[in-house]
């Protein structure tokens, strides 16, 4: 929609008063690793992995399975359960650090296996955040008129990020996709964003550099301890600040969907948080290990496919990772 201006003025763009999420879908790999499998390639223990993140298994991607196989997948649920075709998508926003191709952007892959048409495509690179920076674009598009309907994707395959070597960081990641359809709503559904990031520490997790002749694999590295300590203090603080400029109190959240990085971190944030025990905490994790970008949207599938959570809850989210980045809101739940 534009907004007519004085004749010799500028016209600009002017959408719907608020946006919401119309839909949200889900794709898992299909291969399950249990911590005993894991244990075959680091020299741990399933009774430690499990003290220390709650993993009990993750989902690796098979060879068939594809960052774009897996996008399609999740997007083609999360439009079919906002009753869209894809043809009403006018943007899509992807986030990944799994597609290994430099250009075109995965967005545009997956707009063109979807038969989307002509809609706005671009990647971003937000690692765990990427879900909240996604939705944060995708809202202000919709609100601003440059866009109506606009699909937002997380994505990644890590394991073959993954150094199955490095004991510290082999046993957490895992691979999948989750998608949300963001779209016009006549009430207050989706919280300001609350994003930003450290670039001072942006060496403390990161991958190797992509660099001509160099025969390394960019694995992933990680300064755990460093990671664990931003998150319970600094990522905690931005969690409380996403209820604030929501307009809400602890207690009148329904379900808190926390980047799936480590049960601990989650249980840290919770006491800082002071939430009452009415408010649903997701745990996928134990059974989906940290699929990044992917983490949020997953796990919020697995709750409303539960019967955990429901239409209409409030949730808060918040990501958080390489960058160091964050990102979090509060959403209804579609």
């Amino acid at each position: 929609m534009t907004a007519t201006a004085p004749a010799g003025m500028l016209t600009t763009s002017q959408g719907a008063q608020y946006a919401r999420l119309l839909g949200v879908g889900g794709y898992r790999g299909s291969r399950v690793v249990d911590n005993d499998e894991m244990c075959t390639w680091i020299d741990s223990s399933d009774e430690w992995i499990r003290q220390r993140t709650g993993i009990v298994e993750r989902r690796w991607a098979t060879e068939d399975e594809t960052p774009l196989s897996m996008a399609a997948a999740a997007a083609r649920k999360a439009l079919d359960r906002a009753g869209l075709a894809a043809d009403q998508v006018d943007a899509v926003i992807c986030s990944t650090v799994s597609h290994f191709q430099q250009t075109p952007s995965l967005a545009v892959l997956v707009a063109d296996e979807l038969d989307c048409g002509t809609p706005a495509a671009f990647d971003i690179s937000a690692a765990c955040a990427g879900f909240s920076y996604g939705v944060g674009m995708a809202e202000s598009l919709v609100r601003s008129g440059a866009a109506i309907n606009v699909l937002v994707i997380g994505v990644e395959t890590l394991s073959r990020l993954t150094d199955l070597s490095d004991r510290s960081t082999a046993f957490l990641f895992s691979d999948g996709a989750g998608a949300v359809v963001v779209g016009p709503s006549d009430t207050p559904a989706i919280g300001p964003v609350v994003w930003g990031s450290e670039p001072g520490d942006h060496e403390v997790i990161q991958t190797r550099p992509w660099e001509v002749g160099n025969p390394e694999f960019p694995y992933i590295e990680m300064e755990g301890q460093k990671v664990f300590r931003w998150a319970t203090t600094a990522i905690a603080d931005k969690a409380r600040e996403c209820l604030r400029v929501a307009g809400l109190e602890p207690e009148q959240l329904d379900v808190f969907i926390p980047h799936q990085a480590n049960n601990r971190i989650t249980d840290s944030m919770l006491r800082h948080l002071k939430l009452p025990e009415s408010v649903t905490v997701s745990r996928d994790i134990t059974h989906m290990g940290n699929s990044s970008a992917a983490s949020i949207p997953l796990a919020m599938e697995a709750l409303l496919e539960s019967g955990e959570a429901t239409s209409g809850q409030t949730a808060l989210v918040i990501g958080f990772g390489a960058g160091l980045v964050f990102a979090g809101q509060v959403l209804v739940l579609p």
